[in-house]
């Protein structure tokens, strides 16, 4: 019998061991052949589908593939991280992950998916504070008069959100519990909603993404009592934090990139790696800079460390609040 020479052995086993990593290699350098979606869990108009599009675009022009955002609003994010979380794990359906997930994992009792557990960190995108806004005709014009105001008038203020469980909402819910105050809630289906109540004094109080009532403020349409935030926000450096003047509240929005669990990790990598060099474009950080949102790139792991830790924070909130998505 005529046994193989050592070298065309070596030779089989070297061609064996590389065999997963080109196909990894040839999978990464094929994804995406046909356009992506990414889902959003709010109506189109708010300051998420805003950086959706624009992050959606980004990628668009780095993938070589359309990156389609579509709404899915609902449940407080629940509906759109359901709907990924039960799709394919090939890199087509992707979630714009937002604080509203991480506040919607406690939120209902039996949401059909674990949103650490089902939710693949891809990357994270942008943070920012929120800002609390009143009607002008409000008789407080600093967040300290807001609250005597609250103390001697419980639940006569009405709060609008953009839904229950959204972002918006348990915000305004952490400010109650962190200054003994009772606020009625009012949501609404959306954000932009919630902005004209407030500007023709249907509602008083709204705890608003920055890019939402920005202009209004320096136009004067609505006043800012405080960003959200345990610091003040660069483009409103004249309205203080609320982190100066609430002990320990600091609460912001935030947005990133997820995924079904289970995609490969290769397309999770190049994900990882289109969304970041696209954070580092200063064309797009500067429009994000212009919505009051700080980019901050990270590793898939690191962004999903961060999600653990803000889903065990807002899980606190819901608690309180005892809140239930609708």
């Amino acid at each position: 019998m005529k046994f193989p020479h050592r070298r065309q052995v070596l030779r089989l086993v070297a061609g064996t061991s590389l065999q997963p990593l080109v196909s990894r290699v040839t999978r990464a350098e094929a994804y995406p052949s046909r356009p992506v979606r990414l889902i959003v869990g709010v109506v189109a108009g708010g300051a998420n589908s805003t950086v959706a599009r624009l992050v959606a675009q980004s990628l668009s022009e780095r993938l070589g593939q359309q990156v389609v955002v579509e709404n899915r609003p609902g449940a407080g994010g629940n509906v759109a991280a359901e709907a990924v979380a039960h799709a394919a794990p090939d890199g087509y359906t992707l979630l714009f992950v937002s604080s509203a997930n991480a506040i919607g994992a406690s939120l209902n009792e039996k949401p059909g998916y674990d949103f650490v557990r089902d939710i693949a960190p891809i990357a994270s995108l942008v943070q920012g504070p929120l800002i609390m806004v009143v009607n002008p005709s409000f008789p407080a014009t600093t967040v300290p008069e807001f609250i005597a105001y609250a103390k001697a008038h419980p639940g006569e203020i009405n709060m609008a959100s953009a839904g229950v469980g959204n972002t918006t909402h348990l915000v305004g819910e952490l400010f109650m519990m962190l200054t003994d105050t009772r606020l009625t809630h009012v949501p609404y289906r959306g954000g932009a909603p919630a902005v004209t109540d407030l500007l023709a004094g249907q509602v008083q109080v709204y705890f608003d993404g920055i890019s939402g009532s920005l202009e209004h403020v320096r136009t004067g349409r609505l006043r800012g009592l405080a960003v959200t935030g345990a610091t003040r926000a660069a483009v409103l450096p004249e309205v203080p934090s609320l982190g100066e003047l609430v002990p320990g509240y600091d609460a912001t929005g935030w947005y990133g990139v997820g995924a079904p669990r289970g995609i490969p990790v290769e397309i999770v990598d190049r994900l990882n790696t289109e969304t970041n060099a696209g954070l580092a474009d200063p064309r797009l950080t500067a429009r994000l800079a212009d919505l009051g949102y700080a980019t901050f790139a990270s590793s898939p792991a690191e962004f999903g460390q961060f999600i653990t830790r803000e889903t065990e924070k807002w899980a606190k909130v819901v608690r309180f609040a005892d809140a239930r998505a609708k």
